[in-house]
């Protein structure tokens, strides 16, 4: 064998090890000059291998996986334009803080800017969002630690010459790992403490919880407006009431008794990474209202005036506070309820969100869609304690959605092996979303030894276009000449057929009771992966926006 064909596997071999002792599963594209890197992690029996034809599924599978693990996934794949396909996902891990890993393949030096097949500048590729580091001889310095691979993105860039494959397969190498459970296999947590702040909470308070929040001790009895990504508060505080806590006094009817009251908060809590609703993120920008932020990463959303990572509490909050709260979430709690009560609106995909929340368990977990499914999914009553629930809120795009929703169910029926059937996972897109990833239903083969989702149902709101601004400025009636070609975007995709072209399950629903009837269906017949179509309508989304407001 050649000596560069032994160097090439040698540097492959290294590259792998070192992977390997960060993570357990590894998502593989194909292609030639990343062959050496193939067969060496093929050869590792520490890591699963999942094999996907398409880079940017494969980077937001492997970002589904992470997601759930809470450790780096590893994404390969050859030179060239396959790694640039993996910019969206390497975005969303920087900024919703899950670590992702990429290997790429390259050609040597001295063949990058000579206008070499599937060449281009690899080194610095993913800018800010992950830094790069070159590999191109077993000497050189890997680094996955907290800041380089476990809390964010990193960049591993393998420079491999010709020939690139052994003689033979080599003999196996690693130990089978039990399943484990989500956390670093090595390091620490990765969370960056910002300190305690002081906060008396005599003072009228309220906690705005985000996507990345968590349960801060001491704030366990304040009103707490969650994103559905967030934990469960004890007083969970309807995010429509957000317009009431922006006056100094209103008029409430609580308790059979109607009475005015001063809902401004003195101050407001943000835990994480809240981007949801407009009403909600104004509050946080009142200047009259002191804003303390807390988080767990080096990003904090907003401008608040003080900020760390816990709290120093004195007091309580007041009866008062706790009851102006309750009643000014009960207020848009009922409002919701009244909007899906009427029939004028038709079946929308605020309807659809609520018969997915209407049929989710104890142990189920809930991927949610940008745009639209999300912001529905909260005002229908998201979070629901003992439900898992994720959803891509770092940059908030609709990448690579189903192909997320995929490597959670994979991650997450891993943690469960013992159990005769896989835990159930429910994800909620909206039709643009499915079409952009529908590739991520491409998972190969049954041939091949991977794993493969046991029970995934994908509920698409389908409304024939971007349902989501319907109610947003594009959709005014003045504008709506071009509303169609530049947001409306209508597609006529037989969804029917792509779900049979990909092997998947089929059901379609016209109603919410019909929606209902088929999550409840699913429950008792399970299918590897059923696609749920909600056939509704953005016909009325703007009528219903305005309801919500009133």
């Amino acid at each position: 064998m050649a000596d560069s064909a032994v160097e090439a596997i040698a540097v492959a071999n290294y590259v792998a090890e070192e992977v390997a002792g960060h993570v357990t599963d590894v998502v593989l594209c194909p292609g030639s000059r990343n062959s050496p890197l193939a067969y060496a992690f093929l050869a590792r029996r520490d890591v699963t291998v999942h094999s996907r034809i398409d880079e940017r599924a494969a980077s937001f599978l492997a970002l589904g996986l992470a997601r759930v693990q809470r450790r780096p996934v590893a994404v390969v794949m050859t030179s060239g334009t396959a790694v640039a396909n993996c910019y969206p996902a390497v975005i969303e891990a920087r900024m919703s803080h899950t670590p992702l890993l990429v290997v790429s393949a390259d050609r040597p030096e001295r063949l990058v800017g000579t206008g070499a097949s599937q060449t281009i500048w690899q080194r610095g590729i993913f800018g800010r969002y992950a830094a790069t580091q070159q590999v191109a001889a077993v000497s050189d310095p890997i680094e996955l630690d907290a800041d380089a691979g476990g809390s964010s993105a990193a960049h591993i860039n393998v420079a491999l010459d010709t020939p690139l494959v052994p003689e033979a397969l080599a003999e196996p190498v690693g130990t089978p790992r039990r399943v484990v459970g989500p956390g670093r296999l090595q390091g620490g947590a990765g969370f960056v403490d910002h300190g305690a702040v002081d906060v008396d909470l005599t003072l009228n308070t309220l906690v705005i919880a985000g996507d990345e929040a968590w349960e801060v001790p001491g704030l366990e009895h304040v009103p707490t407006i969650a994103e559905p990504t967030a934990p469960t508060p004890f007083h969970q505080v309807h995010p429509l009431a957000a317009r009431f806590f922006t006056q100094d006094e209103v008029a409430v009817s609580h308790g059979g008794g109607d009475f005015a009251a001063s809902t401004k908060p003195d101050q407001v809590i943000v835990v994480g990474h809240p981007t949801l609703h407009r009403d909600v993120l104004a509050l946080m920008a009142d200047n009259t209202i002191e804003v303390i932020g807390l988080s767990r990463t080096e990003a904090f959303t907003g401008n608040p005036a003080r900020r760390g990572s816990r709290v120093n509490v004195t007091g309580q909050p007041t009866d008062q506070w706790l009851k102006i709260c309750e009643a000014a979430g009960d207020v848009g709690a009922q409002t919701v309820r009244d909007a899906l009560e009427d029939k004028q609106y038709g079946f929308t995909g605020l309807h659809a969100a609520a018969a997915v929340g209407d049929t989710l368990a104890v142990g189920d977990t809930l991927v949610l869609g940008s745009s639209n499914p999300v912001r529905d999914a909260s005002l229908v009553g998201l979070p629901f304690d003992g439900v898992s629930t994720y959803a891509a809120r770092g940059a908030a795009g609709i990448d690579g959605t189903v192909s997320q929703a995929v490597g959670i169910a994979l991650a997450t029926q891993a943690l469960h092996p013992d159990e005769l059937r896989a835990p159930r996972t429910v994800a909620l897109v909206g039709d643009v979303t499915f079409l952009h990833d529908i590739g991520g239903l491409l998972i190969g083969s049954h041939d091949l030894p991977q794993p493969r989702p046991s029970n995934l149902t994908i509920v698409v709101a389908n409304d024939n276009g971007g349902g989501i601004f319907e109610a947003l400025e594009p959709g005014a009636e003045p504008l709506r000449e071009n509303f169609e070609m530049a947001f409306g975007t209508p597609h006529d995709v037989d969804i029917a057929a792509l779900a049979d072209a990909y092997g998947v399950a089929y059901r379609r629903a016209e109603t919410t009771q019909e929606l209902v009837e088929c999550l409840v269906d699913g429950v008792d017949k399970q299918e590897p992966v059923t696609v749920i179509e909600a056939v509704t309508t953005r016909a009325t989304r703007r009528d219903l926006a305005e309801q919500l407001k009133k």
